[in-house]
């Protein structure tokens, strides 16, 4: 055991196929359905917290994360590891980065007051930070821009990476075009149905899409599909993953490249409102916009919610929200919460959301439920399906299902205190139009959804 009882991040040893679907080297027994552990951390601290903005020097956050992976993968994150340090405190990368993100990406995005929906809800009034409008219509192309800049440093020939909601994908899709290298998308085979206008724009900026056919062909099993290639060839391609997840250094250079979405909004509310918000709030799978974002206030006397997805209900299977009823386990090489089934495995999860639809989360979530500085909430498919149409009917904007998620927190926490005064920010974290045909063919035009 390491120093401080938990064991060297780097000692597991196991196969490409254990690592990829996740074998949970801490499974916790039976798998009933309950809440995870420390349920103080359910409430949120307004007292700035000293939360670390980046982990130990073994990938840990806390309890959660470090590198869990078979021997062929230990040398090629090393790499990664040794080029992210070198760039990350570059100057001409971080000049090219900026000029990348306000020229082809079109930062800053703007942070937007929901007048209409807020005055129809009551005192609170709600603001957009619209990562929407950011160049392919979401925060992804945050980290993949950064990430395409440092294949190029690495002399990389090929992105790959997992998608769910096709967003992630388009974003490595239109990163790999802009850097001139080749690129390939996995994404299950439902997904692949389910967000058929993202799958073209892969197509179109010249990607391989790739079916992932096993298990419950979601996102989980895209991810497993992308490390078994990633394993395969760690020497001509990177993996650009997703989200804050998989082993050091991935969670901590997403967070990096996200970061610019909360120093962005955090500037602009102080200069619309005068001062800073009462809530800040974004959905969580696994995790990447809501650590962006929270990055940029964790140290301010701001209330920090992050919504996950209860899907159908608080039945294991019916949800994705890991960070409310999970346990410790390890998934695609770092540890944290996890929904896991009675053999510790992980469990099948869903959400209306394909971009939610993962059983575990960013280790640096899971350090910040620890520390009570973030408060983790629950959004239904039927929440999420009203905020939806609510927003699009009020304001003008068609919200990504993810992104509907804290759209219905904010809504739901107007509705609770309509008499008091109050700003919510919400991260609206990708634009709707890839669940367009998905929402007509299921729920209509949205006639029946009004305030």
């Amino acid at each position: 055991m390491g120093v401080s009882g938990r064991p060297p991040a780097r000692r597991f040893a196991f196969t490409a196929h254990r690592f990829a679907s996740g074998g949970c080297l801490l499974a916790t027994g039976p798998g009933r359905l309950h809440k995870a552990e420390n349920p103080d951390a359910m409430s949120a601290s307004t007292t700035p917290q000293p939360v670390r903005h980046a982990p130990d020097k073994s990938g840990f956050y806390g309890s959660h994360g470090g590198i869990f992976v078979p021997p062929d993968l230990e040398a090629p994150l090393a790499e990664v590891r040794k080029a992210y340090e070198v760039l990350s405190r570059s100057h001409d990368f971080i000049e090219e980065l900026r000029r990348i993100r306000k020229h082809f990406q079109g930062r800053p995005t703007p942070t937007y007051h929901a007048a209409r929906l807020s005055k129809k809800l009551g005192r609170t009034q709600i603001y957009l930070k619209r990562e929407d409008l950011n160049h392919t219509g979401a925060h992804k192309l945050n980290h993949c821009m950064g990430e395409g800049l440092l294949a190029r440093f690495m002399g990389k020939k090929k992105l790959i990476a997992e998608t769910g909601a096709g967003m992630h994908g388009v974003a490595l899709a239109t990163a790999a075009a802009y850097f001139g290298l080749e690129c390939d998308i996995y994404m299950g085979e439902v997904d692949i149905a389910k967000q058929a206008p993202n799958v073209s724009r892969m197509r179109i900026l010249g990607a391989r899409v790739i079916p992932a056919t096993h298990g419950l062909k979601t996102l989980k099993e895209a991810v497993d599909s992308a490390l078994v290639a990633y394993i395969q060839d760690p020497v001509d391609q990177i993996y650009c993953i997703g989200s804050v997840v998989g082993p050091h250094p991935f969670p901590m250079m997403v967070r990096d490249f996200q970061h610019v979405v909360g120093i962005e909004a955090r500037e602009q509310i102080l200069e619309i409102t005068g001062s800073l918000p009462d809530i800040v709030t974004a959905c969580v799978g696994g995790g990447s916009n809501a650590m962006g974002m929270f990055a940029g206030f964790i140290e301010d006397p701001v209330e920090l919610h992050g919504v996950e997805p209860l899907g159908k209900g608080e039945t294991l299977g019916d949800h994705s929200a890991t960070m409310t009823y999970g346990t410790e386990g390890v998934i695609h090489g770092f540890r944290c919460y996890l929904l896991q089934d009675e053999k510790g495995d992980p469990a099948p999860v869903h959400s209306i959301a394909s971009g939610l639809d993962y059983p575990g989360v960013g280790p640096e979530h899971c350090h910040l439920k620890d520390s009570g500085r973030v408060k983790y909430v629950t959004a239904t498919d039927k929440d999420a399906v009203e905020a939806f149409y609510v927003l699009s009917r009020n304001e003008g904007i068609i919200p990504a299902l993810e992104s509907s998620h804290a759209v219905a927190h904010a809504m739901r926490l107007a509705r609770e205190n309509p008499d008091t005064p109050s700003t919510v920010l919400v991260n609206l974290s990708g634009r709707g139009d890839k669940d367009m045909d998905y929402m007509i063919e299921h729920y209509g035009t949205g006639g029946n959804f009004g305030i």
